[in-house]
């Protein structure tokens, strides 16, 4: 799984991805006040981390933050269906920018979906 998507990205450069993910959030109106005005380059380097983690290109993240432990770091924040398929809207509208496709987009895409659905906490 790892070869196809690191291959589709270019060695696994997780940062265009994230940093045309986050120009749609921080415009949207239902996800993009959840995140902080002044942490916005840190929102972009920690999901950037956490994908390379996961990807097997590097152990930055844990490194600098431990264990992922993804949902007690997003509770604080209401995140329901709604929420849920914005967040994987706009992540597919990054990958289409950077004509993410193939193997490796059905890849990001089948993860993306497990994770956020995951990230789930309240019904609805």
């Amino acid at each position: 799984m790892e070869e196809q998507v690191l291959e589709e990205l270019g060695e696994g450069d997780f940062g265009p991805l994230v940093a045309a993910f986050y120009q749609r959030v921080r415009t949207d109106d239902l996800i993009g006040p959840m995140y902080p005005d002044q942490d916005w380059e840190g929102a972009e380097k920690r999901l950037a981390d956490f994908l390379r983690f996961r990807f097997g290109v590097n152990d930055d993240y844990t490194r600098e933050r431990g264990h992922p432990r993804l949902r007690m770091r997003h509770m604080p924040f209401s995140i329901g269906e709604a929420e849920r398929d914005r967040w994987l809207f706009l992540m597919g509208g990054a990958m289409d920018e950077l004509k993410v496709q193939g193997e490796g987009r059905q890849l990001l895409e089948a993860f993306f979906t497990e994770v956020a659905d995951f990230m789930r906490n309240r019904p609805g």
